[in-house]
């Protein structure tokens, strides 16, 4: 992996065999160039301090910080034949498994939960430490966003999380389906008065948790409303170097924006052709 922006003379020396090329140095890196875990973690650190206006405060004040991970084709396309994991490579993964074992919980919509076949994050030792000095619990939690609670809940996902997984759902929510999740051993967590979340007060349900570095994996209706809501921080982007044609949505995938949110470019990283991008919101709104 090498990175293309910002570049720096620290991290980046001339490779031995190509003149012209760049390749990360050994600090923080395996043989062979690849980035490690602890490089990758460094890269994707969360701000600190969370930003206090970011994603909305919880009720002690303290910050929320929202990111986006999602991966589509050159042409657009946010999946493959209804799922992202043909978009995907091993160095792909390497981020989505840090995104994750930096993240307080994972948020995701209940249809790519059905789509992806979710199952519980998993404690990672490479991430033990890191996770211990942040205050954070063994592994992310997983926050499933449903509003007709219409999950499978004999999944592992809610049978066996390391985390309870957390449902988030509104207030009028069908009640027989609070009770199945609860009795399940999920956590349900109202964001809105009526049936369907309110994304403007999702990151500071969830905050108020205590769950503050915040993960989103989609899907594009769910990240549709999360800009809708402004409430998106920042948008990590993989850009696969494939083409799948055919009729899939984008990787935001929600009602067109009066005006469009405009994002700064804060980082690139490249590996097998494929583009890790880092976009930030360029002014965080106030509320």
């Amino acid at each position: 992996m090498r990175r293309l922006f910002p570049r720096t003379a620290d991290d980046e020396v001339p490779g031995p065999d190509d003149e012209g090329a760049r390749q990360p140095s050994g600090e923080g890196t395996e043989d062979g160039g690849q980035w490690s875990i602890d490089a990758l973690a460094d890269a994707y650190a969360y701000p600190r301090p969370l930003p206090a206006s970011s994603g909305g405060d919880g009720d002690d004040g303290g910050g929320v910080w929202l990111r986006a991970n999602m991966v589509a084709s050159l042409d657009g396309a946010a999946y493959h034949e209804g799922r992202s994991q043909p978009l995907s490579s091993e160095a792909d993964m390497r981020v989505f498994g840090v995104l994750r074992g930096l993240a307080d919980a994972v948020v995701v919509g209940a249809q790519t939960v059905r789509q992806e076949g979710y199952r519980p994050a998993r404690e990672r030792e490479v991430f033990a430490r890191r996770r211990a000095a942040a205050g954070q619990g063994p592994a992310p939690a997983i926050a499933v966003v449903s509003a007709g609670l219409d999950l499978d809940f004999s999944l592992p996902l809610f049978t066996g999380p390391l985390v309870p997984t957390l449902l988030v759902t509104g207030a009028a929510a069908p009640q027989d389906r609070v009770a199945a999740a609860r009795d399940a051993g999920a956590e349900v967590v109202f964001a809105g008065e009526g049936e369907t979340v309110d994304p403007a007060r999702l990151p500071a349900a969830l905050a108020r948790r205590g769950l503050r570095r915040l993960l989103t994996e989609g899907g594009p209706r769910l990240l549709g409303q999360l800009v809708a809501g402004d409430v998106l921080d920042e948008l990590c982007f993989t850009l696969a170097p494939r083409i799948t044609s055919g009729g899939a949505s984008r990787i935001v995938d929600g009602p067109g924006l009066d005006v469009p949110v405009e994002f700064r470019l804060d980082g690139v990283l490249e590996e097998d052709g494929f583009l890790f991008t880092r976009y930030r919101r360029a002014a965080q709104p106030e509320r």
